[in-house]
């Protein structure tokens, strides 16, 4: 079936396909497609671009099953039917790991959860002849991704858009980061394309979702915040930051030489 979409976004995907490499002649791009209109989008969107390109790229997709509920409670056939009709070949992966996400005393579940998808589906890529996984992540959770990092981890820290795994040698790609969110949304409709429900229980409640109003609050004082943001992640930009934190034995030297070493000679 022959799909088309705006050129204004396809123009967006292709400049993040271009200004990071995302792809080259050879890829088998697996796709990370959990049911959401962001991964069906991408879906949509790699099936398009990948048609045009001057070299071939081999697109599959997977979703990954945590076991959040009872396997016959999950319904991925609205999924499987996108896919046969892009002619893009799909599956999913089950894994019983709800339990072990849920009530782990020393890991949040939110990432917890996103380590053990990352984990599956890179191990599959490797396993089944994929270099590269793709996923739909936009320039939405790129800033808020930023903004999490330095306001629950204490560092200056965003996802990238092409990132080589060493241990894999898989190539973990996202052509959406230049597609805001509401603009998804707005083709994702047009498109007819159905969400298909989270079945995380926390689904709504986590720090992504708290950044994600935090930022939307505080456009409403200044619109450009979301802008600032998305600049301050950028390499290059004009920073000062305080010096590296010292140790405690650190500490312990500078103060003795500070109360009895060359400072005190020095004033005396």
């Amino acid at each position: 079936m022959r799909i088309s979409l705006p050129k204004g976004v396809i123009r967006k995907v292709q400049r993040a396909v271009v200004e990071f490499d995302l792809l080259a002649k050879g890829d088998k791009v697996l796709i990370g497609l959990s049911g959401g209109k962001d991964s069906t989008f991408l879906l949509y969107a790699l099936s398009v671009l990948t048609k045009h390109l001057p070299f071939p790229v081999e697109l599959a997709a997977m979703t990954i099953d945590l076991g959040f509920k009872e396997k016959n409670e999950m319904d991925f056939s609205p999924l499987e039917k996108v896919c046969d009709t892009l002619d893009i070949p799909y599956n999913v992966q089950r894994a019983e790991l709800a339990d072990d996400i849920l009530n782990n005393p020393t890991q949040n579940p939110c990432a917890r959860c996103s380590y053990f998808r990352r984990a599956i589906i890179h191990n599959y890529a490797k396993n089944n002849g994929y270099n590269k996984v793709a996923f739909a992540h936009h320039y939405d959770d790129a800033v808020e991704t930023f903004l999490m990092s330095i306001l629950y981890s204490g560092q200056v820290n965003t996802f990238v858009p092409k990132t080589y795994l060493d241990k894999t040698g898989v190539t973990v790609i996202r052509p959406l980061v230049y597609m805001m969110e509401k603009d998804i949304m707005g083709i994702a409709n047009k498109l007819g394309i159905e969400a298909i429900p989270s079945p995380c229980p926390l689904d709504g409640y986590t720090k992504r979702a708290e950044a994600k109003q935090l930022i939307k609050d505080l456009r409403k004082k200044d619109r450009y915040v979301f802008e600032h943001l998305a600049a301050a992640m950028r390499e290059g930009r004009r920073s000062q930051l305080w010096p590296p934190e010292f140790t405690k034995e650190e500490i312990r030297e500078r103060t003795k030489k500070f109360w009895y070493g060359e400072n005190q000679l020095n004033n005396s």
